[in-house]
């Protein structure tokens, strides 16, 4: 059987988009290497010559888009389809995903991560089941709902950061007489770069329908600087179920206060931040996936900052103006947005502005590729 034909270059002979360069250190086109580019062809070779500048850049080409997504135009799209759209086998979820404009029309917020708007009508219930995907949910919106974990009933409410690490069963019921909406993050293209997923469904209802106000895991987990003495084994992701507002609130507010009070703690002049960690390793809540909460005071100004590893935000409340590589956008509450790899980011506060965000550094940390550049910084 003969190899799948390549788009071939009209002049050269060689692969579409592969030309034979006559700059400095190139050969002339021949004869003799027309030839040898149809030999390449036809054992599907690319020659690292004609695609050096691509595969090795001189810094990130991320196909990732900076994008931003307003919330006022997100929320009545995903009423309509609570209207419209059945919770249950089949579809699981009636999660509507962020797709980026620079790939292509996959439904990812960027390359490694996965974020979308999901919402549960009143007294309904999504379905159990568990993925290799690590999972987390962020509310920005209302309570009512709980999200059942591994039998481990836990409530979500406004400013609760909540996860569900890989392979552990969940689903969510809504036990109001009210609908609730929130963001899901995932590392679902991740994943699926790396051809790792498993997916299994689990019971068709939730296995508690129970709703205490806090969960088997934060009782505990859930106490600072406290240990459980009988479990002694570090975990990859966090045995937390919920970070509560009360508390990531509570510890900005204080890094503020410190801050006037003219003691050193947040991370820059007017902008403090937290980092949701694990409590066995100290490390990020997930392998795959870091998240942080940030609040400026109104008018302060973050230094211009450029990653590598991309992150999705979202405005938790407050208005302000973002600048992403050459993109500008004044943000409000719930409001989302894209930084890529290694596109340059400002934020600017309007009024108090409080932001969520979820990124993938901690896949470059582990492999010891992640690099950071902070204009400015003392």
């Amino acid at each position: 059987m003969a190899p799948p034909s390549l788009a071939m270059n009209d002049f050269t002979g060689s692969p579409a988009g592969v030309a034979v360069s006559q700059g400095p250190g190139q050969p002339e086109p021949t004869a003799d290497l027309r030839a040898l580019y149809q030999g390449f062809e036809r054992e599907l070779l690319i020659p690292l010559w004609t695609e050096i500048g691509e595969l090795m850049p001189a810094e990130p080409m991320p196909k990732t888009s900076a994008h931003l997504w307003r919330w006022d135009r997100l929320l009545p799209l995903a009423e309509q389809a609570g209207e419209l759209v059945p919770v249950g086998r089949g579809g699981e979820r009636r999660a509507i995903a962020l797709a980026n404009p620079g790939l292509g029309g996959a439904p990812f917020a960027t390359s490694t991560l996965w974020a979308a708007i999901q919402y549960l009508g009143p007294r309904e219930v999504a379905p159990e089941h568990r993925h290799t995907q690590n999972a987390f949910r962020f509310v920005v919106e209302g309570e009512g709902v709980w999200t059942v974990v591994d039998g481990d009933p836990v409530a979500m409410r406004r400013g609760d950061f909540l996860l569900t690490p890989g392979w552990h069963f969940h689903g969510h019921h809504n036990v109001s007489d009210t609908p609730m909406v929130w963001l899901d993050g995932l590392d679902i293209p991740f994943a699926h770069h790396m051809d790792s997923a498993f997916f299994e469904y689990g019971a068709d209802e939730v296995s508690d329908r129970s709703t205490p106000e806090r969960s088997r895991a934060e009782r505990l987990w859930a106490h600072p600087g406290l240990r459980p003495v009988s479990q002694p084994r570090s975990l990859p992701s966090s045995p937390i179920a919920a970070y509560r507002w009360e508390h990531t609130d509570a510890a900005l507010s204080e890094q503020l206060a410190l801050e006037h009070e003219g003691h050193p703690g947040v991370i820059e002049p007017g902008h403090a931040g937290v980092r949701f960690t694990n409590p066995t390793t100290g490390g990020d809540v997930m392998p795959t996936l870091r998240a942080e909460f940030h609040r400026l005071r109104s008018g302060a100004t973050t230094l211009p900052r450029r990653e590598v590893g991309s992150a999705v935000w979202q405005v938790f409340d407050g208005t302000g103006v973002v600048r992403v590589g050459h993109s500008t956008w004044t943000v409000g509450r719930g409001d989302l947005f894209v930084v890529p790899s290694w596109q340059q980011l400002e934020i600017g506060a309007e009024s108090e502005l409080d932001l969520f965000r979820f990124s993938d550094t901690p896949v470059f940390e582990h492999l010891h590729a992640y690099r950071v550049q902070v204009e400015g910084a003392q």
